[in-house]
């Protein structure tokens, strides 16, 4: 199952949500859900503590009350145990530094499992949690890799600088790698975010 989720940052451009297409159940995360109904998407629920989202809205509505963490968190986690394998996630940008950092700081909070992307508008971070993943970006294309977690076997295959089982934290040192082939494989013991430019 495939879950689109709109936060409340700022409204992502058409570029952006044409590469989504419309396959996937659209949740809004909180006010994320008048952004996305604003542009004619059928918001199936809203989630969040929904302090943010419009008085007037009609449709069903999920309050996740917990205030220990994000309303980015605490959906994530929701959609993992509805059995979503697939959540991408737009309106991430925008607001307060401490809300983007926070953001990332959910892909920690989140379960193994789903395959998680923050759809930024110069770059995508994919989310990989204690495996290997092929990510199919296409020749030539710059990647950064950030440990969110400490890794002591951090595996990249197919960039211009690869990795065979290092050691790393969250530091500079994955920064600015580039593709050698259509696709590169990447892998951890433990939690990375790697942000890929967009064409």
């Amino acid at each position: 199952m495939h879950a689109l989720l709109w936060c409340n940052g700022e409204k992502p451009s058409d570029i952006v949500l044409t590469e989504l297409g419309d396959e996937a159940t659209v949740y809004g995360i909180d006010g994320g859900a008048d952004k996305a109904y604003d542009l004619g998407y059928e918001v199936t629920e809203v989630l969040g503590d929904l302090d943010s989202v419009s008085e007037n809205w009609y449709g069903k509505t999920t309050e996740l009350a917990d205030q220990s963490s994000s309303d980015l968190a605490k959906t994530l986690n929701l959609l993992a145990e509805r059995g979503f394998q697939e959540i991408d996630v737009v309106g991430c940008d925008g607001g307060s530094s401490s809300h983007q950092f926070g953001n990332w700081a959910a892909l920690c909070e989140a379960p193994k499992g789903p395959a998680i992307r923050l759809h930024h508008e110069d770059s995508i971070t994919h989310r990989i949690h204690s495996e290997q993943r092929e990510l199919i970006i296409g020749e030539g294309t710059r990647f950064s890799i950030f440990a969110l977690t400490q890794c002591t076997n951090v595996r990249i295959e197919g960039a211009q600088w690869e990795l065979h089982g290092s050691e790393m934290s969250l530091s500079t040192q994955g920064l600015h790698n580039i593709s050698q082939s259509e696709s590169v494989k990447i892998g951890a013991d433990g939690i990375l975010a790697v942000m890929v430019d967009r064409a």
